[in-house]
């Protein structure tokens, strides 16, 4: 099986996070699941993704590189 276009995971990130709204978040590992059986292997392009969206990655309240970043993180929309 061939892996999801960025586009496509742009859109579910981007879905997940209107769905939840301003002031909440998700696991990336949210999108991976809805996208893939094999979710934990894409892992690593959906961050690298949400690393080009209006996203907001954070790890135990701080803001983090979702590329970089060690460890579980959670996106937020990021408010103006």
């Amino acid at each position: 099986m061939t892996s999801p276009s960025d586009a496509k995971i742009a859109e579910t990130l981007m879905a997940l996070a209107r769905a939840r709204g301003p002031g909440k978040s998700f696991c990336p590992s949210e999108a991976a699941r809805a996208l893939a059986e094999d979710w934990r292997a894409l892992l690593p392009e959906v961050r690298r993704v949400a690393a080009d969206l209006p996203l907001r990655a954070t790890q135990k309240g701080q803001s983090v590189d979702p590329v970089t970043a060690h460890g579980p993180i959670r996106l937020h929309l990021d408010e103006p």
